[in-house]
Parts: C-alpha cells; sequence; structure tokens
C-alpha cells in the first residue's frame, strides 16, 4: 500500500493562480453563465494514492480526534459537507471528506482501469482510503451513494466502522433485487434510470451534466432554495473527465444492462442477501425528500446494534447535509458517543 500524500504545489500565488484558470475554465465547460450571488468557498485540498484512485479529500479538525468520513452522493461533492465539517472538528473530530470516484480532483491512477461505477467499487475505494490514512475505524456518514458506500462497509466490515449514519436508512441493494419491477409512482420516480439506459441519454448527460445535475436538485429537493453560487460550487465537480463514465456505468449497472468487475463478484453475492447492519446507528430523512427513497419502517430490521432514526422537519429534502447540516452533524456527534 502505498502511504505517500501530497498535497497542492508549494508556490502559494502559482497556485492560486493555477487554480482560478482551472475554475474559470471548467464553469465555461459546465455552461454556468450567470454570475454567482457570492463567491465560491475554496477548501484546502490534500491527494492520497489510495487502490485505484489518487483521492482528493478535504480534512479538518485535530489529527487525533476520532475519525469520521462523511461521503458525498450523486450529484453532489464534498460542498454538501461545508457546513457539517466545521462543527464535527470544533467537537474534537478529525474530519475526512474524500471526492468520489469520477468527482473533482480525484484521479484513476491508470488509463487501463476500468471506470466503474458499481456499489462494491465505491466501497472498496472508502476501504483503500481508510488504509492509506492509517485509519484502523471511523465514523462514516453520507447520502444518497454516499449512504449506500457507508451501508456496505459497515454491514460487511464492521470492525472498520465504530458507527454510522446514514440518510434514508438501509440502501444496500443487488442486480437481482433490480430486476424486480415497481409500482407505476415509484417507477415514475426513478426515470432518469431508465434516461441513461440508452445511448440517447448517455449522450444527453454527457452534453447537458450541469443543466442535468441542476434538475435533479431541484427535483430532488424541491422546497431547497439554493442560489447560482451554491449550485456553480458544486458543478466543478462534474468537471472530472470520468464523471459521466462513471455515473452512466452505476445505473446501467443496477438494471443489469453493464457488466462489473468480476473481482467484485464475492462482494456481490453477500450483498445480494441484504446484510444486517450491526454497529451503531442514525438514520435520517428530510421530510421533503423528493428522491427515490424508502419508508424507515421498511429497513428498521436491518439494523441489528443501537438505532435511532430521526426525520429531520423544516422542508428538508434529500442533499440533507447541506439542507439541514446541525442535524446532520448532531447525528454524527451523537452516534460517536454511543447514541
Amino acid at each position: 500500500m502505498d502511504l505517500r500524500r501530497s498535497n497542492e504545489p508549494a508556490d502559494p500565488a502559482r497556485r492560486a493562480a493555477c487554480r482560478t484558470t482551472v475554475l474559470a475554465f471548467a464553469a465555461a465547460r459546465l455552461g454556468l453563465l450567470s454570475t454567482p450571488s457570492r463567491a465560491a468557498t475554496l477548501v484546502p485540498i490534500k491527494r492520497v494514492r489510495a487502490g485505484v484512485l489518487e483521492v482528493a479529500y478535504s480534512e479538518s479538525g485535530p489529527i487525533r480526534g476520532t475519525p469520521v468520513i462523511l461521503l458525498h452522493g450523486w450529484p453532489y461533492d464534498i460542498h454538501a459537507f461545508d457546513e457539517v465539517a466545521p462543527i464535527l472538528a470544533a467537537a474534537g473530530h478529525r474530519v475526512i471528506v474524500p471526492y468520489l470516484r469520477g468527482y473533482g480532483p480525484t484521479r484513476f491512477l491508470s488509463a487501463r482501469t476500468m471506470r466503474n461505477g458499481q456499489p462494491a467499487a465505491l466501497a472498496t475505494d472508502a476501504l483503500a482510503l481508510l488504509d492509506s490514512l492509517q485509519i484502523d475505524r471511523a465514523v462514516f456518514g453520507g447520502f444518497d451513494w454516499g449512504a449506500r458506500t457507508a451501508d456496505i462497509v459497515a454491514a460487511l466490515w464492521p470492525e472498520r466502522v465504530s458507527a454510522l449514519v446514514a440518510v434514508s436508512g438501509y440502501l444496500i441493494g443487488s442486480q437481482e433485487a433490480g430486476k424486480q419491477p415497481l409500482p407505476p409512482e415509484a417507477e415514475l420516480q426513478w426515470w432518469y434510470q431508465y434516461y441513461f439506459a440508452t445511448e440517447r441519454g448517455r449522450l444527453g448527460y454527457e452534453q447537458n451534466t450541469a443543466g442535468f445535475n441542476k434538475l435533479i436538485w431541484k427535483l430532488a429537493s424541491p422546497k431547497w432554495n439554493f442560489d447560482e453560487a451554491i449550485f456553480a460550487r458544486s458543478a466543478l465537480s462534474f468537471a472530472n473527465p470520468d464523471h459521466a463514465r462513471i455515473v452512466i456505468h452505476n445505473y446501467r449497472w443496477r438494471l443489469g444492462l453493464a457488466d462489473g468487475e468480476r473481482k467484485y463478484d464475492p462482494t456481490e453475492q453477500r450483498l445480494a442477501v441484504g446484510p444486517n447492519i450491526g454497529v451503531p446507528t442514525i438514520t435520517l430523512e428530510g421530510d421533503a425528500n423528493g428522491a427515490p427513497h424508502p419508508p424507515p419502517a421498511a429497513y428498521r430490521s436491518k439494523f441489528t446494534g443501537k438505532y435511532e432514526h430521526r426525520l429531520v422537519s423544516g422542508g428538508i429534502g434529500h442533499n440533507l447535509p447541506q439542507e439541514a447540516p446541525r442535524q446532520f452533524a448532531q447525528a454524527i456527534i451523537d452516534v460517536a458517543q454511543g447514541l
């Protein structure tokens, strides 16, 4: 395992100039033409080789604090935790927020590596990150793809997870489960998954990434009045050269329309049985989540350890950490203390 870490270039002036140029170019490519209402926040980024990736991540809080890994989903990025991380750092936690594969500055180490979006691959990324940062166990928190990844790690490798906060609860699935039809209303919520299954959908997402993802933000969080600056800051992450391929593969794999990698077959077999999660867990749900999500009663039995479910009210949608950062941070603090 390569334990070397690399930070930004040493010359601050050169670093700032290069970053400004890159951000401006990316914003233009993404079609972010309107002027943001306030300046974007640029968080210090570290990099570490972990598995098949060079993972870009932010880190805050004391180095000897209880580690917390915060995982974002699609189509979001690490800025979903901008207000969560300082709260946790002030409470004494070491907070690590990585860009997932296909987002922001995170890059594959080899051009030959499959641009794989299957959940087992993302869970393996999380384990590799722990190993590279020499972290034995951590509190995991996430939403959307991030919650699914955290669920998988907690279910299959509980020795690496001291506690869990998962928005929308138990999100572990399999290709076999994906074959089962849903009620028409539920199928309608997954319209984009079927769009991505087509060649038209692949091209449409590649050509209209920012506009497509802004629509998802609005549909998934119908009462969240985010401004252009907030979206523009996260939309820069979608300029990652592998972003579209990772996203399309993820949703096609779920429907059994794309193969994964054979090395993940043993993991997928374990996930196919719907393994229980025994680590202390708090699940969260927003009262205005417009994205597909299971009702809490449907997954309660999957959590066999200390458990609590919290409904966050006030028009909170799918991106719960960014829409209700204090409630999300408090859940992390509480579960880390044993509920």
